[in-house]
């Protein structure tokens, strides 16, 4: 499948107009339900394809940020074969306590793996803590960069976003 034609897939199952307040606080007119193609398991299976061709080659975890990027991370890892870490928002008080499930973080080098990427707060946030925990964070991976700001503040924190498409890219292939 081509990327104008997965492209063209997400916009179908994702794209909604109206008003919408954003994690980031900004108003947008039309909004992309990540949760509509993560959602559809073929969908979803297509775009992890495409994505692993853009996981760095010396990357040894995946970690996806909760919510959005737990199930592209599971669907990632599957093409990968790499292990994959869950990261939340914050660790829980109990059972574990820890801020990354699932493959050990410390010392290796980690890809953070996002959804929808729009200011990057998330990733900026989460990627400080795994750094803590001994992760080596350099580049971050999304399925859709919605090109608002995100790839500045990243390089701000010396991470690289990597992208599988862009907001321009739906446009187009709508």
């Amino acid at each position: 499948m081509t990327s104008s034609d997965l492209a063209r897939q997400i916009h179908g199952a994702s794209h909604l107009t109206g008003d919408f307040v954003l994690r980031s606080g900004r108003r947008a007119s039309e909004y992309f339900d990540k949760y509509r193609f993560e959602g559809d398991p073929v969908l979803l299976d297509s775009i992890a394809q495409a994505m692993a061709t853009l996981v760095p080659k010396d990357t040894e975890v995946l970690a996806g940020l909760e919510m959005g990027g737990i199930p592209v991370v599971t669907a990632l890892g599957r093409h990968t074969g790499l292990p994959c870490a869950f990261v939340r928002k914050q660790a829980k008080s109990y059972g574990t306590r820890r801020l990354a499930e699932g493959a050990d973080i410390a010392g290796r080098r980690v890809l953070v793996v996002e959804d929808v990427v729009t200011s990057g707060g998330q990733i900026v946030l989460s990627t400080a803590e795994l750094r803590a925990l001994g992760a080596d964070v350099r580049e971050a991976l999304c399925v859709i960069d919605r090109q608002q700001g995100g790839t500045e503040a990243l390089a701000a924190e010396q991470i690289h976003l990597l992208s599988l498409l862009t907001a321009d890219d739906l446009r187009a292939a709508a």
